[in-house]
């Protein structure tokens, strides 16, 4: 690995650089899933409006936007390589303040986190102990594709929705909110891969050993599109055999939707990651609201 240089080009800190590195188009995913937990804990928002989005707060710009400002500071190297104009490598936020950002956004969100009390603070801390280990040596957990998409895919999906759930409950969610909000996290396995054909060369050279540097890019692919599906098939059933018949009907549809979008993404996968981490991504996280909403008609405490 190359020697991890300290940019220093500007003197001042820009505004439009730190939320570059915050990369505000990542928190809609955490977000969205928090909105989800909220649905399916089937509580009212009447009254608590504030503590919701202090919760999508906490799960978007602040917890997530942690993430990015860590393994920006910690992936320097790599942007380098792969995108130079990055906030760090380009300069544009000198010396080490890409690294005091990141230390200041983890203090910032166990404040808030704590605020909303002992379910939010214990998945907080959660979500950014993982958030440090999957960019900071020693652990740097995205060395390894499987753990590091598994760190990722946790925090995105299933630790927003479970803290939801868990907030608006005041307790432990139903298990039948767990069961889901896993599986969805294990499909986003699938999503983290899509993200990584953009930087395969940086992270073969720089020692990351990514999915589709391990895999090859075809392998890789096919990879993804099955660990996002079969967990999908997975809820389905869950929603069946609780008597949720159309619910379950609306995920199926949106499923085999997919497929077809899988089927073109096949065809040049490096190619159309992006175009269908906007199409096929976007049908999976509609799946996951209608399993939300079939949670709370069914009255799950």
């Amino acid at each position: 690995m190359p020697a991890l240089a300290i940019p220093a080009r500007s003197a001042r800190l820009q505004p439009a650089a730190v939320l570059e590195l915050l990369k505000p188009i990542t928190w809609f995913a955490p977000m969205w899933a928090f909105g989800c937990g909220v649905v399916s804990s089937g509580r009212a928002v009447d009254g608590r409006w504030a503590l919701v989005l202090a919760g999508v707060a906490l799960a978007g710009p602040l917890v997530c936007g942690t993430s990015q400002a860590v393994n920006d500071w910690f992936d320097r190297h790599v942007d380098a390589i792969n995108e130079p104009n990055r906030p760090i490598p380009s300069g544009r936020l000198p010396g080490r303040s890409g690294l005091v950002i990141a230390f200041a956004c983890t203090a910032l969100s166990l404040l808030v986190a704590a605020a909303l009390g002992r379910w939010a603070f214990g998945a907080a801390v959660f979500g950014l102990l993982l958030a440090w280990a999957y960019s900071a040596p020693p652990v740097r957990l995205k060395r390894n594709g499987w753990w590091g998409n598994l760190a990722c895919a946790a925090c995105y999906e299933g630790l927003p929705w479970f803290t939801a759930a868990a907030i608006m409950a005041g307790a432990l969610p139903d298990w039948r909110i767990i069961a889901v909000a896993a599986a969805y996290s294990a499909g986003a396995h699938g999503i983290m891969t899509l993200n990584d054909f953009k930087s395969v060369e940086g992270d073969r050279q720089t020692g990351v050993n990514s999915l589709p540097v391990l895999l090859g890019v075809e392998r890789a692919a096919r990879l993804a599109c099955l660990v996002m599906a079969l967990p999908q098939v997975v809820v389905i059933g869950l929603l069946l055999g609780w008597g949720h018949v159309g619910h379950a009907a609306a995920v199926a549809v949106l499923l085999l939707a997919q497929a077809g979008l899988m089927d073109r993404f096949m065809q040049d996968p490096r190619g159309r990651a992006p175009w269908y981490n906007g199409t096929g991504t976007t049908l999976y996280v509609l799946g996951m609201l209608v399993a939300a909403f079939a949670l709370r008609s069914g009255g799950v405490a």
